[in-house]
């Protein structure tokens, strides 16, 4: 079942036209890696397939129920706001700086959502928050602050807050790029560990060997379009393209 549909999406900055008809499906359980230069276009992508920017127009599908579609006018037309807010519960975003509030206690940070949004009570709440810091074997750290932890840390409890509301496909938009090489081994083990368990994700990074191992499938983004996609083995080690020649080169040698 494809739980992701974009249909040629298309996003300006004024007169900049950032993502230029870009179209890509992502199926249940599949691991999506998006790579490609910076100012390609890979984090707006990601911006508005999670609606955190409008896109200009195209169509975005999750689970089947259109979110945007394509007005007579050649504009974006958004679903219904309760109809959005439904669609929205279908993904969880992790972002590059963590985003978590510095005056809220780690378990708060994952379970204010759960009572917030989804009216859990805290008892469930505070069950799920802690099944997840288990799974990142962040236990000891329930009633730390983001400022008593480290870069990694940080990070996987952003990535257990996002878990906890039970998403159908998992956004990573460089989850890495704020962390030094010893903190990034951390997070990639814990995103090579939700692959494992077939959890829906697409993942922009520049960690070339990374989206290697664990991407189902690779696309390979410059100047807003998708220049070249595949398996990894055909984008990374084979490329056809000579662009994406000339890009890989520079991490691969």
């Amino acid at each position: 079942m494809k739980y992701l549909e974009i249909k040629n999406m298309k996003k300006s900055f004024g007169d900049l036209e950032v993502i230029k008809g870009i179209s890509l499906d992502v199926e249940e359980g599949q691991v999506v890696a998006i790579i490609g230069p910076s100012g390609s276009g890979k984090s707006t992508l990601l911006r508005c397939a999670t609606m955190l920017e409008t896109m200009d127009s195209g169509e975005l599908i999750y689970l089947g129920e259109r979110a945007v579609t394509t007005g007579p006018d050649g504009k974006a037309v958004f679903a219904h706001p309760k109809q959005l807010k439904k669609i929205q519960s279908y993904y969880g975003l992790v972002f590059q700086n963590f985003n978590l509030f510095p005056h809220f206690s780690v378990i708060r940070n994952i379970i204010d959502p759960l009572i917030t949004v989804q009216k859990k009570t805290k008892e469930e709440s505070l069950e799920i928050g802690r099944e997840l810091l288990k799974k990142m074997a962040l236990s000891d750290k329930e009633n730390a602050y983001p400022y008593q932890l480290s870069g990694g840390q940080q990070q996987r409890v952003s990535i257990a807050r996002a878990l906890a509301l039970n998403p159908k496909v998992l956004f990573f938009d460089e989850p890495t790029s704020a962390l030094d090489p010893e903190l990034t081994g951390e997070i990639l083990k814990v995103i090579k560990d939700l692959a494992m368990e077939k959890m829906t994700m697409v993942i922009v990074t520049h960690e070339m060997s990374f989206a290697r191992d664990v991407a189902d499938h690779i696309i390979f983004m410059d100047d807003g379009v998708v220049v070249e996609e595949g398996m990894p083995e055909e984008v990374i080690n084979n490329p056809k393209n000579e662009r994406t020649k000339a890009f890989l080169s520079r991490f691969l040698g």
